[in-house]
């Protein structure tokens, strides 16, 4: 028996061995690619100092508003006298002057008493005020001498003397004056101190 006899593989045909390079590559599914562990914790570590840096920021600028003192609001009395002081630029003009100094005292009476002058017509305002104690008798008369006074210069085309003018002013100024709110100071009531006879009596 002839054991050196060749192994005769029969030839594969050209389509047979695309089909089989076909299914070979079919079947090769793509590398997959491990993602870099030291990268996400850097970019993680980023972030948390970015977000601790926003919010020692916003700590600091919390404490530095919380420093600043507010501005007390100007009382309405203060507001209305430097108004009056502003007005008397316009003392050669009696229409405009007049109209500054007539607007600081309604305003000051609507913030000062929680009125609303400035939105109600002369007889309006003083009809509605003679209902009211927020003025005495002889203040509303003044007031209603003045807002008459105003209204002729303003309406009526009046040309008054600069010192009808400055009357007006007066008249205003000492209305702001004699209204503004008065705070009385706080009464210390002496320390009451034992009598000599009682105290000699104890030791």
């Amino acid at each position: 028996m002839n054991t050196n006899s060749a192994l005769i593989i029969p030839a594969q045909s050209p389509a047979a061995g695309n089909a089989a390079q076909a299914v070979f590559r079919d079947t090769v599914k793509p590398l997959i690619k491990i993602a870099d562990v030291w990268f996400w914790i850097v970019l993680i570590a980023v972030i948390a100092a970015v977000l601790v840096i926003a919010w020692l920021l916003w700590r600091h600028w919390k404490r530095k508003k919380a420093a600043i003192p507010a501005v007390p609001p100007v009382p309405p009395h203060v507001r209305a006298r430097q108004m009056l002081e502003s007005a008397l630029a316009l003392i050669s003009e009696p229409k405009p002057f007049t109209i500054e100094v007539s607007g600081a005292l309604r305003t000051y009476l609507e913030e000062r008493f929680d009125f609303r002058a400035p939105e109600r017509t002369t007889e309006e305002f003083l009809y509605e005020l003679q209902g009211t104690n927020l003025l005495t008798a002889e203040q509303k008369l003044s007031l209603a001498d003045f807002l008459a006074n105003c209204d002729l210069i303003k309406f009526a085309k009046y040309e008054p003397a600069e010192m009808e003018l400055r009357a007006l002013h007066t008249a205003a100024l000492r209305l702001v004056n004699e209204t503004e709110p008065r705070w009385a100071p706080p009464v210390i009531e002496p320390a009451t101190a034992e009598p000599p006879a009682a105290v000699a009596a104890e030791k």
